[in-house]
């Protein structure tokens, strides 16, 4: 499609690097996709997201229809302009939030009718409408319209879950046009059934799309679980095209997802575990809430040159947590985004020298340690 490719640059073992290009800029895989729900990564300008190295956002259909509205947004210059983030943006397709979030759902062949968990307002959600919400949003990446089922699910219930969501990918398809410099990926469903998974990535590749994502996981089935799935799942979708893990992960999820062939994630997890007062390191996870950080005057990682760790001591950061204050949601978001970029950075090298089994020794050696001694 024009303005929209893909380039794989490198291999080692099944893990790749590469570059998506867009019109609005280039898009360095494995990417991690830091997750900016209404318009917003929480506790960040947009700028300083971008000095993290990330090169590519997600914004939700779902809670952006809701408020303020898509119409709204296109009227005041689409998302970009919105949010003041002119790197490319990849949107869901609201589907999982509609199945998680909302209340008195109606799910039929034609959609979704769903009650807003804003203020109880009545909606419907298509692949029709869903193609039109992200077209007025003005997202780079549009994603196609699925059915996410709850886990645990019987096999016979993630099958019908599975085959309406391929029919409603052939429909996303069919309504999202020709839009030259924006691409559609479709969304491979079936739970943790493999022959589900092959039917699922056959439907896909019939219908024909720019990406291919690997939807219904990190949903409560466990890493393992998770891992399993991938041992095969990405063998089943085209080597030429990027590969979507959605809403993954912890960062050890992360690593073992890219030996698996991924090429792309998305997580609110590093944002939301630092408004939270969790800090995510080389060394594993500190709560800095805990006593034990109250007089150190160490940094939470003295080898990250992040803001939080460049100009803060673990002292502070416990202070201002416990005292309420925003700066600490602030810091310790801009720690974990940075933190998260950073592996993807060292993957991203570590593949094109053909160095990654010995990196991710190392990545798991060194979480293994856990944190430093207290003082």
């Amino acid at each position: 499609m024009s303005g929209f490719s893909f380039t794989l640059n490198a291999s080692d073992g099944r893990a790749r690097t590469g570059v998506i290009r867009t019109p609005r800029g280039e898009i360095r895989t494995p990417a991690f996709m830091p997750v900016g729900t209404a318009g917003t990564v929480k506790a960040m300008l947009p700028e300083s997201v971008r000095a993290t190295g990330a090169d590519i956002l997600l914004g939700n259909t779902y809670h952006l229809m809701l408020r303020p509205g898509a119409e709204r947004i296109a009227r005041l210059g689409g998302l970009h302009r919105f949010m003041n983030w002119s790197r490319p943006i990849l949107t869901d397709s609201g589907g999982f939030q509609v199945m998680s979030l909302s209340e008195l759902r109606k799910l039929t062949e034609d959609g979704v009718t769903f009650a807003s968990h804003v203020d109880g307002s009545r909606h419907f959600l298509s692949p029709e409408t869903s193609m039109e919400i992200q077209r007025l949003l003005g997202s780079d990446i549009v994603m196609a319209f699925d059915e996410c089922p709850a886990l645990p699910a019987t096999h016979a219930r993630q099958a019908e879950a599975m085959r309406l969501s391929m029919r409603w990918a052939q429909r996303s398809r069919d309504a999202f046009g020709d839009r030259p410099g924006h691409a559609l990926f479709g969304i491979m469903q079936g739970g943790v059934e493999r022959d589900l998974r092959e039917e699922s990535a056959e439907a896909l590749r019939g219908i024909g799309f720019d990406g291919y994502a690997i939807g219904g996981l990190a949903v409560g089935e466990g890493q393992a679980a998770m891992l399993g799935v991938l041992d095969y799942a990405t063998e089943l979708l085209p080597a030429g095209q990027p590969r979507y893990l959605m809403g993954v992960g912890k960062p050890d999820d992360i690593v073992g997802a890219v030996q698996r062939g991924i090429d792309m994630m998305d997580c609110v997890l590093p944002s939301r575990s630092g408004r939270t007062g969790q800090a995510w390191t080389r060394r594993g996870q500190i709560n800095i809430k805990n006593a034990r950080h109250a007089d150190d005057p160490r940094p939470l990682d003295e080898d990250c040159t992040c803001p939080a760790c460049s100009g803060y001591s673990r002292a502070y950061l416990h202070h201002v947590f416990r005292a309420g204050e925003m700066i600490s949601g602030m810091l310790l978001t801009w720690h974990n985004l940075h933190y998260y970029q950073q592996i993807m950075q060292q993957m991203r090298e570590a593949i094109a020298a053909g160095t990654l089994d010995a990196w991710v020794a190392g990545f798991h050696a060194m979480r293994a340690q856990g944190d430093i001694a207290p003082l």
